[in-house]
């Protein structure tokens, strides 16, 4: 026996309350990987952009420029010799952000991620975000949290659904570390990640995480993701203006179409790259120098490099209101837009959710600047145009709605906005949807021929009872009946009939008419030789979704569905049948309607 089919005969599965306790394992390891991916991206930007060598650096801040001058075109394009080294040798899954990669597995691999994933992840995109690259660092940390849950879950032999569950809780593990936002990770789990959702796969989720957020918070404080404008940390108490409203709706097309431009632009550059003449280095270098000089003609001319690494000094500076200029604003987001799809498609490591955030300010903050010139909206101007920016390019180029809106809250705090933060959410998804099917997630698989599905349906079919799905057309014969016998009885039957074969009242099994007609040859004398024994009993009122769990348990192959509750169960009890036909004949009928 293969070692894959040896794994797969010696799963189980665990106790809920085993599994959430993996669930907190993998919370604890998100939570630590956070504070050592930080670590070492603080690291290695000093190394590059300072030339020290100290763990000291706040993202949050723009800082000024510093001592290579035009040399620092260079940075990302050593660091991403590096990483595409790193990539190349040790993990090819590694290479862009990372999150296709954990759905793939989560979907189509049983969960299943080698464990150096996680490290030559963690190594690439440190390099990329370090020296300049325009990523993020949320990629990294999902594929963190997600690699050490299916790593639990192989090492536990514990059933496909579960070890898919603590991949999708240390998902959303590493979103909940990185931007301190509990409920936001477990939407993403939710949202993204999941192919189930319920209370055995929510619990996990939850609990993994809150140990998540807890240790972030331990090590980094409990303030949220940004900090806002005076003007925003007032409380409102009267109902959002209907204008404000509609500019939200406005803003939220604009996003949907900037959501557009930054999947069809990451599409086009890994499409346009792999045709360089060249091999990976000389592609990516090429890609890293085109960011390394706009980092560059951007300090020269502004005092800063803005759009290199995470760009959350730009963001800090955007939400305090400290720019609002609509040239420089629209300029960045642009220039942003550029700079990140041009780094993952070069061959750079690292996460897509910080330059959303990144292009959706700048855009916000562009649009609200215009908007101001038109109302006068003091308390409601470019910083909360920002904000609600950024919420609408997440869910719209993520396809993440309720992630967008609820991670958005979480990073600022700021409840006034809501109602126009989701009226922003939605347009822009809605847009983005109507111009492209596939989101930032999606799309890099569905190029590959593997697709996602982008809603997880409610499968109301595994609810129904036993006795709306079975097979009704059912006959009781002895098991000494002979062949020649049974043609006779099921002549003119329905196609679909089945035969309960029994002995002194006794089930022996079944035989149906489809199996009778398929016989050409060595005819038995008797039904009794062709009757099929891998069956279990269920009883009327017992849903699908339990009775299809038994046949997986059970390998069991057909369902005798038997009227009454009583112990022993005799041929004449059996009232119907669940085969595959009647599975499948239930799920077309519930997309159909």
């Amino acid at each position: 026996m293969s070692e894959e089919k040896q794994e797969e005969y010696e799963e189980h599965d665990a106790s809920l309350l085993v599994l959430a306790g993996m669930a907190i394992l993998v919370g604890c390891a998100a939570g630590v990987g956070s504070i050592f991916f930080r670590d070492l991206i603080a690291f290695i930007h000093n190394i590059f952009f300072n030339a020290t060598f100290s763990l000291d650096y706040n993202a949050n801040i723009l800082e000024p420029v510093g001592p290579w001058g035009p040399f620092i075109i260079l940075a990302p394009v050593i660091g991403g010799l590096v990483v595409v080294w790193l990539v190349n040798t040790f993990a090819p899954e590694a290479r862009g952000h990372g999150v296709p990669e954990v759905m793939y597995a989560v979907f189509y691999k049983r969960g299943r991620i080698r464990p150096i994933v996680a490290l030559v992840k963690s190594l690439a995109s440190a390099l990329s975000i370090g020296s300049g690259a325009s990523v993020g660092r949320e990629g990294p940390i999902i594929q963190i949290g997600a690699t050490f849950g299916s790593t639990l879950g192989r090492i536990m032999r514990m059933s496909v659904w579960q070890t898919n569950t603590l991949v999708a809780a240390g998902a959303g593990a590493g979103i909940a570390a990185t931007f301190n936002t509990p409920l936001g990770g477990v939407m993403f789990a939710v949202e993204v990640m999941l192919p189930e959702v319920s209370a055995r796969t929510f619990l996990p989720v939850v609990m993994a995480t809150g140990t998540a957020a807890y240790i972030g918070n331990l090590a980094f404080g409990l303030e949220p993701a940004f900090l806002l404008a005076p003007i925003l940390t007032t409380t409102r108490m009267e109902p959002i203006e209907g204008q404000l409203l509609v500019c939200a709706a406005l803003l939220g097309v604009l996003c949907g179409v900037a959501s557009w431009a930054f999947v069809r632009l990451l599409v086009a550059f890994e499409t346009l790259f792999p045709k360089i003449p060249g091999n990976d280095y000389s592609r990516n270098a090429i890609g890293m120098g085109i960011v390394g000089v706009m980092m560059y003609l951007l300090a020269v001319t502004y005092g800063h490099y803005f759009v290199g690494g995470v760009g959350y000094g730009t963001i800090q500076a955007v939400l305090l209101g400290q720019m609002s200029s609509i040239f420089i604003l629209s300029l960045l987001c642009v220039l942003k837009l550029l700079a990140t799809t041009i780094s993952l498609g070069s061959g750079a490591s690292g996460g897509i959710f910080s330059p959303s955030l990144f292009i959706g300010a700048t855009l916000g903050g562009a649009f609200g600047a215009v908007v101001n010139n038109v109302w006068r909206m003091p308390e409601f101007g470019v910083p909360a145009f920002a904000i609600i920016g950024m919420a609408a390019v997440v869910g719209g180029s993520t396809g993440a709605a309720m992630t967008a809106v609820m991670m958005i809250f979480e990073m600022t705090g700021d409840y006034v906005l809501i109602v126009p933060l989701i009226v922003a959410v939605g347009c822009s998804v809605g847009v983005r949807r109507s111009l492209i099917s596939e989101n930032i997630y999606t799309m890099k698989l569905a190029r590959r021929g593997v697709r996602i599905p982008k809603e997880r349906h409610m499968n109301m079919y595994l609810v129904r009872q036993a006795v709306e799905v079975m097979n009704k057309n059912i006959l009781v014969l002895p098991d000494d009946t002979s062949y020649e016998r049974l043609r006779d009885v099921l002549n003119g039957k329905p196609e679909g009939t089945q035969v309960i074969v029994s002995r002194d009242g006794r089930i022996r099994g079944v035989v149906s008419l489809r199996e009778l007609l398929q016989i050409s040859a060595d005819i038995p004398p008797t039904i009794d030789a062709l009757t099929n024994r891998n069956f279990l009993l269920a009883r009327e009122h017992d849903i699908l979704s339990d009775i299809l769990r038994r046949l997986a348990q059970h390998q069991r192959a057909v369902v005798l569905v038997a009227r009454g509750d009583q112990r022993i169960t005799r041929a004449d009890d059996v009232v119907g049948v669940i085969d595959n036909e009647q599975v499948g004949d239930c799920i077309v009928e519930h997309y159909r309607y």
